[in-house]
């Protein structure tokens, strides 16, 4: 088992503003903070990015989020928000697949789906990541969306929304990293939101963290370690 120091912990941390209240103010608030603690990225949604990119310069990333949180658009319209991001400076996309296609069993419409925002995404080197909500799956269907998003040429499958009935388990991130091995990070998000949580996440073979409570996490991590 890893013990992870506070700026180790920090790099795989995707610090998110998601909440549809959130303001310009609290978007900037959250790119500051990712400057001083070294998250690995300020998760937004698309409308904020050009202003989290401004904010934080040459120190950090921002992700953007695509068909959020349901997934249910037109495939053509994820493409359209995936380039408006990437223009904006986004360097890596969470985009919710089509989930209600993965349930009624249609692979090919929800491969197509993720392909275009790859497409989009690669002619930035951009990375994507594809959210399963795997709350609303039978572990069937997650495999089949790994599946899917690894056929797509995506570099991560995503436990999450945040939005959706659940959050990230540790069991669905063990199902997630034994379904792509070592060929896809595994992010986890939803719900994480104390130390202990984050690290049962990595030790059960996430790759990324997803949450809004970067800095608690962190402040919780600093007054573990011994003086």
């Amino acid at each position: 088992m890893q013990t992870w120091t506070r700026d180790q912990l920090a790099a795989v941390i995707d610090h998110s503003v998601l909440r549809p209240e959130a303001t310009l103010e609290e978007i900037l608030k959250a790119c500051a903070e990712a400057r001083d603690h070294g998250f690995r990225t300020v998760c937004v949604a698309p409308v904020w990015v050009a202003d989290a990119a401004a904010a934080l310069g040459g120190s950090g990333q921002v992700a953007a989020v695509i068909g959020f949180p349901h997934g249910n658009t037109f495939p053509d319209a994820k493409v359209l928000e995936s380039t408006r991001a990437l223009e904006a400076g986004a360097k890596e996309l969470d985009m919710v697949l089509q989930i209600g296609a993965l349930k009624s069993g249609d692979a090919t419409l929800v491969l197509r789906d993720i392909q275009g925002v790859v497409e989009a995404a690669r002619e930035y080197g951009a990375l994507v990541k594809v959210i399963l909500e795997t709350a609303l799956l039978t572990d069937p269907e997650k495999l089949l969306a790994c599946k899917m998003a690894e056929k797509a040429g995506a570099h991560f499958v995503k436990t999450s929304t945040g939005f959706g009935p659940g959050g990230a388990a540790e069991a669905d991130v063990s199902l997630l990293r034994r379904a792509v091995r070592n060929r896809l990070g595994v992010k986890a998000s939803g719900g994480i939101r104390t130390l202990s949580q984050a690290l049962a996440m990595l030790n059960a073979g996430a790759t990324r963290i997803g949450t809004s409570a970067s800095v608690a996490i962190l402040a919780e991590l600093t007054a573990a370690e011994p003086n």
